[in-house]
């Protein structure tokens, strides 16, 4: 259920009432070349209240498509790859990516704890250096002709299959 804050509240106050509920995951978007889809994506990862959002590359995003929340959200900078490895350190990084997956989401077996999971280009996909570093590459399961989800979309439904999974195994 959502959190209601009385009308009013500064961001900050907002930002603090929402820590205790953020959940141990993070979301990483690789370059994607579409300033529309970060925002939306940010507007996503903030539904499922993520501890943060990291932006890989240099490339401006539209906050209108995040519909304001990204006034709420914990978002970091990497300006490259070297960046965004030393900011996410030992943690477990999934890449979500359909050509080179080796796990289906549907068949992950658990979710590790302060997992980030990485999305990257509607076109490119992610970068090699990303999926050598990752612990799992996850597909989404597709039917029919199309190559890929929005990438708004895809976010949207990995983070709803770990919620599922994180609420139905009470670690929530």
């Amino acid at each position: 259920m959502a959190l209601r804050p009385e009308l009013g509240y500064p961001p900050d106050e907002v930002k603090r009432l929402l820590a205790p509920l953020r959940n141990d995951l993070s979301i990483a978007i690789y370059s994607l070349g579409n300033a529309f889809a970060v925002g939306a994506m940010i507007r996503v990862a903030h539904s499922f209240l993520v501890r943060e959002i990291i932006v890989i590359g240099e490339e401006p995003w539209y906050e209108k498509a995040s519909m304001g929340m990204q006034k709420y959200e914990a978002i970091v900078r990497c300006h490259d790859d070297a960046a965004f490895f030393a900011h996410v350190g030992a943690r477990p990084l999934f890449a979500i990516e359909r050509e080179r997956a080796t796990v289906g989401l549907f068949d992950v077996e658990r979710w590790p704890r302060d997992v980030v999971l990485a999305f990257g280009s509607e076109r490119f996909g992610l970068p090699e250096r990303v999926l050598s570093r990752a612990d799992a590459t996850v597909a989404i399961p597709m039917y029919g002709v199309n190559q890929s989800f929005p990438v708004a979309v895809a976010a949207g439904m990995v983070l709803s299959e770990w919620g599922r999974r994180r609420y139905r195994e009470g670690g929530g």
